[in-house]
């Protein structure tokens, strides 16, 4: 992040994340594209037959009008008397029959692609949603959501019209390109050389166009990414911006994010509307030259008039493609830079995960050691330093200490989101690193202090703890949290539909329905985030009895400002600056008179306060 003053306000701005730079068109990244048609192998081989017949049905087609209109030609310098229109009708209706043939084909062409484009999002936005499925949460801490929502949209999107467009499209107009070429070598290969003389100039305006384009091309998407990841950063946050007034401030980045992103768009735009002008202009100077050379030959009689139409009728199929392979190219160029992003994205492997070996936990007791402990988010920055600690099955352990002492970096070492740098952690004896992590996870409950929901009811919302449970099972996990009248109160009961992260809903509701969705999925170990760290004093008493039977017989992790909580903890686990200073039950650290009387000190009037 980067930082610019603004009227006394600190500005933060999103770092520019740049791409690795790659060659505009990389031939690995276009196998790779369409390494996902071949679940489609079948649909894909009729397209690839469709798309071979249409390039040469055109040049068929400009052939067949080229010769009607030199019979129709023929006709006139005929006598009037020794005129057959039959003969014409018969042309035109043969030329009509081929013409509604290719577009028949046209349209199973469209067809075909589209449907093999629409399955490969399809499966390209699977692969990229099961793999974000597997990155550990250091990949979310340090990546913005708006760039992976980004990847999943409007890279795939690109990526989309670079498989169902572009490469289908472009191998018709080539093949039109070449067919009607072979064509005009067969009637004047002196003429066509005409023809050959303008490669060397559209090879030299394609090379000095293609680096710029693909520079500015890699530009709008990367600008792209920083306007969707501030779009849902800002939307994440609007209470906060409301809350401290910032909507001017922050409309103001969002302002210069998408000015920054329309002046790469208007780049792009620009070299496209010099560079697909300077193809069309050269194939209209050809033109010009045919007309010249081509009305010279048949004024001097080297040339029939019939074949120098046939030819203007081959030359425009020839240099009718250029402008459109041009924008392809466009196309083509923005594709690459989507799949370069896409793909770095899939390739991206985790921080760690369970090793091959790796072996399912066993139905466990829930004893949890930590054996000299170390871990760091970043190399050199320990945030716990050799921590030890013994938890007996059924024993309820309080973490306590002041923000930044450690204490959610050891729950996530407990529920293995993270690993740690040095020393081990053991669950009824098996190390925490030879186990998998969905059989620990499935014996393992978790209670955050965000109180996250999904969109749905809230059955839905309980049923995540164990997706099997019926309606009445749900309703008793309530009626056990001594919720169940709360609950009920709503609008629709348990069939209440919330919003997005719970909206719709008081925070207390949202905190006792995640209270439901452990207590149902009857975890051996049970970890609270600071759970009750927002719920009122009169929805906390009601709570706490109903957190005694949740926690009776599981082994519990507890951080928490609840005094109510860390006094009937089995420990007390006081940590300073990733350090475990004290240890032991409320009442015996409360006698020495240590850090975790000043703790307490603190917790005591905070709960005065409410």
């Amino acid at each position: 992040m980067t930082g610019k003053p603004l009227g006394g306000i600190v500005q933060i701005q999103p770092a520019r994340e740049r791409e690795i730079e790659q060659r505009p068109l990389e031939y690995a990244l276009i196998v790779r594209m369409f390494s996902f048609t071949r679940p489609y192998a079948l649909k894909r081989n009729v397209l690839y037959a469709f798309v071979i017949l249409r390039s040469l049905q055109l040049p068929a087609l400009g052939m067949a009008m080229g010769w009607v209109l030199g019979l129709i030609v023929r006709q006139h310098k005929l006598p009037q008397d020794q005129r057959d229109f039959q003969v014409i009708l018969s042309a035109v209706g043969g030329y009509l029959a081929l013409a509604l043939f290719t577009n028949i084909c046209l349209h199973f062409r469209q067809r075909l692609a589209l449907e093999l484009g629409e399955a490969v999002v399809h499966d390209l936005r699977d692969a990229i949603y099961r793999h974000l499925q597997t990155l550990p949460m250091e990949f979310y801490h340090k990546t913005r959501l708006g760039r992976i929502i980004s990847r999943i949209t409007s890279d795939v999107d690109v990526v989309r019209a670079g498989v169902q467009d572009v490469a289908f499209v472009s191998v018709v107009q080539f093949g039109q390109m070449l067919g009607a070429a072979a064509c005009m070598v067969w009637m004047d290969w002196k003429l066509f050389m005409v023809v050959l003389a303008m490669v060397p100039v559209l090879w030299t305006i394609n090379r000095k166009f293609r680096f710029k384009l693909s520079r500015a091309n890699r530009e709008v998407q990367e600008s792209f990414s920083r306007v969707t990841a501030t779009l849902a950063e800002s939307v994440n946050g609007i209470r906060v911006t409301q809350g401290f007034v910032r909507q001017d401030v922050n409309g103001g980045l969002f302002r210069s994010l998408i000015l920054d992103h329309s002046r790469y768009s208007m780049g792009v735009a620009q070299l496209s509307a010099v560079f697909l002008p300077l193809l069309e202009f050269n194939g209209q100077l050809f033109t010009a030259l045919l007309l010249i050379i081509g009305g010279t030959w048949v004024l001097g009689g080297e040339m029939h008039v019939e074949t120098l139409l046939q030819f203007f009728v081959l030359a425009n199929l020839f240099f009718g493609p250029i402008p459109t392979l041009g924008n392809l190219y466009n196309q083509a160029l923005t594709a690459m830079a989507g799949a370069e992003r896409i793909f770095k994205l899939l390739d991206t492997k985790p921080a760690w995960q369970d090793p091959p070996g790796a072996t399912d936990l066993p139905p466990i007791r829930g004893r949890v050691e930590l054996r000299r402990v170390g871990f760091a988010y970043d190399a050199g920055r320990p945030v716990l330093l050799d921590v030890d600690l013994v938890v007996e099955p059924g024993q309820t352990v309080a973490l306590v200490g002041h923000t930044g002492s450690g204490k959610s970096s050891i729950i996530n070492l407990i529920a293995k989101f993270y690993l740690p740098t040095s020393g081990e952690i053991l669950v009824d004896g098996h190390d925490l690193r030879s186990v998998t992590s969905h059989s620990l996870h499935r014996q393992m409950g978790l209670v955050a202090q965000n109180n996250f929901l999904f969109s749905g009811t809230i059955y839905d919302n309980i049923r995540v703890g164990r997706p099997e449970a019926t309606d009445a099972e749900i309703v008793e996990a309530a009626r056990r949290l001594n919720c169940l009248d709360l609950i009920e109160a709503l609008p629709n009961g348990f069939a209440t539909v919330v919003g997005e992260r719970g909206s719709g809903i008081s925070l207390g509701q949202r905190q006792l329905v995640c209270f439901a969705r452990a207590l149902l999925a009857d975890p051996r170990i049970l970890i609270l985030d600071e759970a009750t760290s927002s719920v009122d004093g009169m929805t906390e008493a009601r709570l706490q009895r109903a957190l005694e039977t949740l926690l009776a017989g599981r082994t519990s992790f507890v951080v928490a400002h609840r005094l109510s909580t860390i006094r009937h903890a089995d420990q007390v686990l006081v940590l300073d600056h990733g350090k475990v200073v004290e240890r032991g039950r409320h009442e015996e650290l409360l006698d020495r008179g240590g850090v975790y009387m000043n703790l307490y000190r603190q917790f005591a009037t905070a709960a005065e306060s409410t």
